[in-house]
């Protein structure tokens, strides 16, 4: 049995879980709401302030499935109490970004600046110039938003200038003039 997949949810206070017939999910907490369709054969229960996920079989498929639906319905109950943040550095000389109002101004080394429009249920917020932080309660989305402005300016191979996640380690390539004696 999947071990993710068996271990039930505990339902922090104030948390409200209403599953539908056709198995969507709605979770409403503290933060806000989040709504999700399961696969129709997922059997989702809620017992003794407990989520618990059940699968109709053993087949590899519904194996695998087991464990995602448990690890999606536990991110949309830590969303609705804590949300989920992600922080991106910007790296590099005269790079830097701004919020006005409901978007996002990035100066990126190129010659117009970069300007994306921050999506609704999410909030992004800049430390000093450099540091950008998402937040939001939807985890796909958060990572989403992140994933995006992070293509804006892949860190650089040679230099490492770019948007990168904290933290992110970026293994740097040497030169041309490595190789010549």
């Amino acid at each position: 049995m999947s071990r993710i997949g068996k271990k039930p949810i505990p339902l922090p206070k104030g948390v409200e879980v209403k599953v539908d017939n056709d198995n969507t999910v709605t979770v409403k907490g503290p933060k806000g709401m989040l709504t999700y369709k399961f696969h129709p054969d997922m059997k989702i229960k809620v017992e003794d302030g407990n989520i618990i996920v059940e699968r109709p079989n053993d087949e590899s498929f519904y194996k695998a499935l087991h464990g995602t639906t448990r690890a999606i319905l536990n991110n949309m109950v830590k969303g609705v109490t804590e949300g989920f943040t992600e922080e991106l550095e910007i790296v590099g000389i005269g790079y830097r970004g701004a919020v006005k109002g409901k978007t996002l101004e990035l100066s990126l080394g190129y010659s117009h600046p970069v300007i994306y429009e921050i999506p609704e249920g999410i909030q992004i917020t800049m430390e000093g110039t450099n540091i950008i932080k998402i937040f939001g309660i939807d985890k796909q989305k958060v990572g989403q938003v992140a994933a995006e402005i992070k293509s804006f300016r892949e860190p650089d191979p040679y230099k490492g200038k770019g948007i990168r996640y904290k933290g992110e380690v970026i293994k740097l390539k040497a030169g041309k003039t490595v190789g010549k004696k």
